[in-house]
């Protein structure tokens, strides 16, 4: 789990970059000319070569950015089509406090797979049995809410108080539920922008950080979330998910549960890096919506 403190501690894109090259250096890539992809959980590089650097903040435990790399590793020891690092570097490497890892580049350019895709991909991530030596963590739904909301301080007293009364509900329908499949190998954040298509138009999952032991319907929730509610998606793309995955987690009566609780967390996650006026008006949208009940299909994305 991240540290509380985490967005307390500034993480710019000028300190990622010089924790870049230095760990480029280290490992003999050439750092010039790369590219931020993107700055969150990770500041997110693209190299001249075809490689992709992920430097994780100074809070993120050295032994989270360990076992990725450890799950990377167990996934192309299975052939399972996910993320592969970088061979013949000892990884990851640890720069001014940050851990950093060297990726190859699944697709020229960001072409997402497609929500059937992204179905075939977690059926068969699924069926998967986890070695003991991983050590992959138990999913804690609301646990990024709760180590959130202390932190939210552009939001009002109300807001706040407002969004923990919710998840404190949520956590108690959660632990009531009774989940249709089985437990198992989930990969924590699935959506079609952690999958990404090859030259070949062969899928790969990505962003493997979340990568636990839970119930396999947290997975599932996230695309039928985006048709469903905010018509991210269409029916069609959902139907041809469900269809490829083989399980419609919209008929399980505990669907609407674990969709409000990721609702939650967008929220929350949001509200943490909203540093700009539109994603400021974005969470005041979603919590009024949370609030009335309102439907979400004027929730953009982000």
């Amino acid at each position: 789990m991240r540290d509380e403190t985490e967005t307390r501690v500034p993480f710019t894109a000028e300190q990622a970059k010089d924790a870049l090259h230095t760990a480029c250096a280290d490992v003999g890539l050439k750092s010039a000319g790369a590219e931020l992809v993107r700055l969150g959980e990770n500041a997110v590089f693209r190299l001249g070569d075809p490689v992709i650097v992920r430097v994780a903040r100074p809070s993120t435990a050295l032994s989270e950015v360990a076992r990725t790399a450890a799950v990377a590793r167990w996934l192309a020891d299975t052939g399972y089509p996910a993320a592969r690092l970088v061979p013949d570097i000892a990884q990851p490497v640890v720069v001014a406090g940050s851990a950093v890892t060297f990726w190859t580049r699944a697709a020229e350019t960001d072409r997402f797979a497609s929500p059937g895709q992204l179905g075939e991909l977690l059926c068969r991530l699924h069926a998967l049995e986890a070695p003991p030596s991983l050590s992959l963590p138990i999913t804690d739904a609301l646990g990024s809410v709760f180590r959130r909301l202390p932190l939210l301080h552009g939001l009002s007293a109300g807001d706040r108080d407002f969004l923990r009364d919710r998840a404190y509900r949520l956590q108690d329908l959660y632990d009531d539920l009774d989940f249709a499949l089985p437990f198992g190998v989930i990969h924590g954040d699935a959506h079609v922008k952690n999958a990404l298509n090859d030259r070949h138009g062969r899928a790969h999952l990505i962003d493997l950080d979340d990568v636990a032991e839970g119930p396999r319907e947290w997975d599932l929730t996230v695309t039928s979330l985006y048709a469903d509610r905010f018509g991210w998606h269409t029916r069609a793309e959902y139907d041809e998910f469900a269809q490829a995955y083989g399980f419609d987690v919209t008929t399980w009566d505990g669907y609407p549960v674990l969709a409000d609780i990721h609702e939650l967390m967008m929220v929350a996650w949001l509200a943490q890096t909203a540093v700009h006026s539109a994603a400021a008006g974005e969470v005041s949208r979603r919590i009024a919506d949370l609030r009335s009940g309102a439907v979400r299909r004027a929730w953009r994305p982000f």
